[in-house]
């Protein structure tokens, strides 16, 4: 069973400015209320440390691992719950250049396994929710930045 979530945000800011931002992991707390923590040496390849908390939830700790990194556009891991099969997620965020001074922002996950099904429900409120105040909250730091 596959299941695919996806969600964008116009942003007024160039490639740069929200790569830099969605990039600045150390500033996760300040703003950001779906990645609460980023952490490990982000490169293809690497593993590395996520915490999330979906809206009404706990934090869930992740260790995914890096699958894309390439500035100022792509930004791609995959995680396991436990083992490769029970529920796997290919998290994705993309910035689309606009040519106008703007950006679109696609944060997505592909979501795989026998979990699926049990897990579907959330994946469609919890999950989606999240992605939605991320994306809206990276706007705004965009737009504001002094």
């Amino acid at each position: 069973m596959a299941k695919h979530i996806s969600t964008r945000v116009l942003i007024r800011a160039t490639p740069q400015t929200v790569w830099n931002t969605l990039t600045d992991f150390e500033a996760y707390p300040q703003w950001n209320p779906f990645l609460r923590s980023v952490r490990g040496p982000v490169a293809p390849g690497k593993v590395i440390q996520v915490e999330l908390q979906q809206p009404g939830s706990g934090t869930i700790a992740m260790k995914p691992r890096v699958l894309v990194f390439e500035a100022p556009h792509t930004f791609r891991w995959i995680g396991h719950l436990l083992f490769r099969g029970l529920f796997d997620g290919e998290h994705s965020f993309e910035i689309r250049d606009n040519g106008d001074g703007s950006s679109t922002f696609i944060q997505s996950e592909r979501f795989g396994g026998i979990l699926v099904p049990l897990l579907s429900r959330m994946l469609d409120t919890k999950t989606l929710k999240g992605f939605t105040l991320m994306n809206e909250a990276l706007k705004d730091r965009c737009e504001n930045v002094k």
